[in-house]
């Protein structure tokens, strides 16, 4: 048996808020795993904190027109407050930003460095002339060579889970000025993972087939089967951990060299804190590590970092990394570009008192070894049909009974059946079985025997029915008491999954949250005589208005970023026109306002006989209908443009066209591929609303 644990989850990018999926692959199996040791009584420490550093913080600065400290500081608040509202029981929540990080980080880097385990390498990266910058491997996209996902980041393919070099993307491109790009040269240190090969398929293919989970162990195996590449562990980038040698200005560590050492370096700041030797959690070979991931994180966790702490000789190395599979959405894939997320901090603030409700819909469908689904229905379903019908029931029937028959007195147990005999037996063997799930990371299974827990004293108040005995006492007594035994062992068996409904159990039970998983073995822990508090439900019925105004949250938040994101692109790509054509001769403001510019719907639109160009367009101005023939069928089909909020030069003298006159002109934009864009309003608006 191990001395201690350390548990460790993702550090997540300080660049925007946390969503369920999120919760899911990283942060809930994490949670119920420790809180699981605790009840053991383990020795463990659970650290996570904010990944502050990497071109994913720059990116969003620049999008948000603010410097990266602003971005971190921010979203790590955010970030940290959901946690704690959610339940997430870190030891310690850290800051990659902090100094002690930086020192560990550099300490590293040097010792690595110090023992030549880097290659200095002078290379070819690619650089961006319009930015005038080199780009970290976030600021490259292109298509995956190896799912053809054209979407794919310069260091990993999020469709397909790959890590990738920018080099590997077909046609690379700047996220930034979305030009192509050029390869100038650059000096970086590498760290050249083929030099662990042998060492990898010795510790990985051969030791841990059989205790890793069959989608981490194949993706570790297909990945150093394919050969490992030397990897640049620093980058040329202006926010980051500076790289701790000379004649190395500009250049930080890799993002994911300094990230994961983020467990370290946080780990230090929690000994420090209360008192212990960090160097117990991380160098000491009686310890066991675990990583929980997401499978995007899997090569990271498995690979690039174990080699690091390899190299280096000082540090334990991973016992485990139960990486989960990706958790989708009503159909579709969670996007945070697209807003097609529920977002933790957002569901807390509609949802106060409903933590355990999310905790336990996630826990019911964490995506183990293949992608799950949340959707709101199955949330309103699970919460009806199973927290509040089964769990919740179960625990109100004695709640309320006791009061009625015994003044709130625990009462005793008199003479058993065989019945009860079997009932308590059984109750006592859920506790081995559920902990050998958990410590399986199979925790849906773990989380669905607990609630059987719950179905067991439902049946047995089904079946022995105390409200319908008038003349027996005795046995009223003895069946809500061994009810109330069950409530007492679900206070234990749902500490890991559902802590705040624990927490009042515990408060009916008169408990003070001391009691170990072990005891959950013993069946007899509310004595006689006991003073039980009456509680409230656990759990109330969600309606379905509940639920239609979430799904189209959904939905409406999704189409705003639509519109969003094709306005931010439009933006994007008339600043980055390679042609600009010069001003035009002045012009008077007296001249200006002659222009009567207004907002127009197209209603009809059909091609002009024998002219390839032009488009004839019945307009609704909100003053008339009128034609208008544009020269736009090039670039957009007569079905493509009816609907369409126009901007309209009202007042132009009307000019016969092909035989039809036409009444004004549409304003339109060209983008730097030569294709025509419409001026629309961001929103919808009346027809002949002036442009002013």
């Amino acid at each position: 048996m191990p001395k201690r644990y350390t548990v460790t989850s993702a550090l997540p990018y300080a660049n925007g808020p946390l969503h369920i999926g999120h919760i899911a692959g990283a942060y809930l199996p994490a949670d119920i795993f420790v809180r699981y040791l605790r009840l053991r009584g383990e020795d463990v420490v659970y650290v996570c904190g904010s990944d502050e550093y990497g071109a994913a913080i720059t990116m969003k600065a620049q999008k948000e027109k603010t410097t990266p400290r602003a971005i971190v500081d921010k979203y790590h608040t955010m970030m940290k407050s959901a946690f704690e509202r959610f339940g997430i029981a870190f030891d310690i929540y850290h800051r990659t930003t902090e100094p002690i990080h930086t020192e560990t980080s550099q300490g590293i880097f040097l010792k690595l460095y110090e023992k030549g385990e880097f290659d200095e390498q002078e290379s070819e990266q690619y650089f961006d002339e319009v930015a005038n910058q080199f780009l970290a491997d976030r600021y490259i996209m292109g298509t995956c060579p190896k799912c053809g996902n054209e979407n794919a980041y310069g260091d990993q393919c999020e469709r397909c889970g790959s890590a990738l070099s920018p080099t590997d993307l077909i046609n690379p491109h700047s996220t930034l000025s979305g030009s192509k790009l050029v390869l100038r040269k650059t000096k970086h240190w590498y760290l050249p993972m083929n030099k662990y090969e042998s060492w990898l398929k010795e510790w990985i293919v051969k030791e841990k087939q059989n205790t890793w989970k069959t989608n981490v162990y194949g993706q570790c195996k297909s990945w150093i089967e394919g050969g490992l590449q030397s990897r640049a562990m620093t980058r040329d980038l202006d926010w980051g951990v500076p790289v701790p040698l000379p004649n190395a200005e500009g250049k930080v560590l890799y993002v994911w060299l300094d990230a994961p050492i983020g467990y370290i370096s946080a780990t230090r700041e929690w000994a420090k804190q209360n008192g212990k030797n960090w160097e117990d959690y991380w160098k000491n070979p009686d310890t066991e590590l675990y990583h929980f991931v997401g499978k995007d994180n899997i090569v990271f966790h498995c690979i690039i970092f174990p080699i690091i702490l390899k190299a280096h000789g000082e540090f334990i190395l991973p016992t485990n990394v139960p990486a989960n599979e990706f958790l989708n959405l009503e159909g579709d894939k969670l996007s945070t570009s697209r807003n097609w997320a529920v977002w933790l901090h957002e569901y807390l603030d509609e949802f106060p008192d409903k933590q355990d409700v999310l905790r336990y819909v996630l826990g019911s469908i964490l995506p183990e070894t293949k992608d799950s689904e949340f959707t709101w229905k199955d949330y309103q379903a699970r919460n009806n049909n199973e927290l509040v019908a089964i769990l919740g029931n179960f625990v109100n029937r004695p709640n309320n009974l006791i009061p009625k028959f015994f003044a709130g007195v625990m009462p005793a147990q008199y003479e058993l059946s065989d019945y009860d005999k079997n009932v308590l037996a059984e109750l006592a063997s859920y506790p081995d079985r559920i902990g050998d799930l958990i410590k399986n990371f199979k925790f849906r299974d773990a989380l669905s025997e607990v609630m059987n827990v719950a179905r067991l004293g439902n049946k047995y108040l089904a079946d022995t029915e105390p409200w319908k005995i008038k003349d027996n006492p005795e046995r009223i007594a003895t069946i809500l008491n061994i009810s109330v035994q069950i409530i007492a062992n679900l206070s234990i068996l749902l500490k890991p999954f559902l802590p705040r409904t624990a927490e009042k159990l515990d408060k009916m039970l008169g408990f003070d949250g001391k009691l170990t998983w072990e005891d959950a073995k013993n069946t007899n822990w509310v004595k006689a005589g006991t003073l039980l508090q009456k509680i409230d439900l656990l759990f109330e019925k969600i309606e379905d208005d509940v639920i239609e105004k979430q799904i189209q949250k959904l939905t409406i938040n999704n189409q705003q970023q639509t519109t969003n994101n094709q306005q931010s692109q439009t933006i994007a790509m008339a600043n980055h026109s390679n042609e600009v054509k010069p001003l035009q001769t002045p012009i008077n403001y007296d001249d200006f306002t002659k222009l009567d510019i207004r907002i127009a719907t197209i209603v009809a639109a059909e091609k002009v006989a024998k002219a390839n160009k032009l488009l004839k367009l019945t307009l609704e101005t909100g003053i008339d209908t009128r034609i208008v023939v544009s020269g736009i069928a090039e670039h957009f089909s007569p079905e493509e443009v009816v609907g369409k909020q126009v901007t309209l030069l009202a007042n132009l003298a009307p000019r016969e066209i092909r035989g039809i006159q036409s009444q004004g002109m549409i304003l339109m934009a060209t983008d730097k591929d030569g294709k025509l864009r419409f001026l629309q309003p961001s929103e919808a608006v009346v027809n002949g609303a002036i442009v002013s």
